[in-house]
């Protein structure tokens, strides 16, 4: 009888976490599983917004060919990838450092916390059009302010409109942006660190470098996973700023792997194209998470 009881428990366990993950299941399957599905068998038609006066049919591969041998497509990765590159390690490195300057007791520091965190509750829509106007060439604010502190020696520039200056103005408004996501969760990780581990490193006379590198780093390596692939999911996302900005411009210098699929999908109507593209984009960002995910686990076993 006894031996039965804990086989009971079990299964009563299994079922209640089951009943518990039920509803989460059901949203994965309806939004992500579904119209990954749908998108998938859509990529191999000639699908339209407006199917007719051209009836849908199905083409194979044509669409996978058309979009791996068009260099806009190729334009829009690199520059996506570029984004990423660029943004994934600085917004976590800024993450950080601000976390570790508000988790420090001193007065006030509540009101910082709300302050770096502000940005990232406010529309991205919103951010991209304020920022719109303190980039406008030449009587904006930021060609103000700097042909102030070089003593008229730099500026103005045309920031939105420059191919050389527009990728990396929306990279810095991003960052500037989501900062505050990154600096939340490194703050959450760092408050679950326990105290007695620093206690005992400071008397041993480890200082603080000693302290950051080998205590707080490698307690927070389940943290640094989920900024990571968070964060590099978020940045291939890239869309708003763009379209609110630049409209993929100048010369496409700041056209995305997003934006490609909603041109083709909404402005040139090509259904069956722009699914092609977004399965492409799910498979990519999906394998680029994976191999994220691998090499830290890897690092973490050494």
């Amino acid at each position: 009888m006894s031996s039965l009881k804990p086989a009971a428990f079990r299964r009563i366990e299994s079922h209640t976490a089951w009943r518990m993950l039920a509803p989460a299941i059901l949203l994965l399957i309806i939004f992500i599983i579904v119209p990954f599905l749908l998108a998938f068998i859509l990529s191999f038609t000639n699908e339209r917004l407006i199917p007719r006066p051209i009836p849908t049919k199905w083409i194979g591969f044509r669409n996978y060919i058309r979009i791996l041998t068009d260099p806009e497509f190729w334009q829009a990765l690199k520059n996506t990838f570029w984004f990423t590159m660029f943004v994934v390690p600085t917004q976590s490195a800024l993450g950080l450092g601000l976390a570790l300057l508000i988790n420090q007791p001193f007065k006030g520091r509540h009101i910082f916390r709300s302050i770096y965190f502000l940005p990232t509750v406010v529309p991205m829509v919103m951010v991209a059009i304020i920022w719109a106007g303190l980039l406008q060439a030449p009587e904006g604010v930021i060609n103000g302010i700097l042909h102030l502190l070089t003593f008229e020696q730099l500026g103005p520039y045309d920031w939105l409109h420059h191919e050389l200056l527009a990728m990396p103005t929306i990279m810095l408004m991003s960052i500037w942006q989501g900062v505050g996501f990154q600096m939340i969760i490194y703050l959450a990780g760092l408050q679950n660190i326990p105290k007695e581990l620093y206690e005992a490193a400071r008397m041993d006379g480890a200082n603080a470098w000693q302290r950051f590198w080998f205590i707080t780093l490698p307690s927070l390596r389940n943290t640094h996973i989920i900024v990571l692939i968070t964060t590099t999911i978020l940045s291939f996302k890239l869309f708003t700023q763009v379209e609110v900005l630049t409209k993929g411009g100048p010369l496409g210098a700041t056209n995305t792997l997003v934006r490609y699929i909603y041109v083709a999908g909404f402005q040139y109507q090509k259904i069956g194209f722009a699914a092609a593209a977004s399965v492409i984009f799910f498979l990519l960002v999906l394998v680029i998470a994976l191999c994220q995910h691998r090499l830290i686990q890897t690092d973490k076993e050494y």
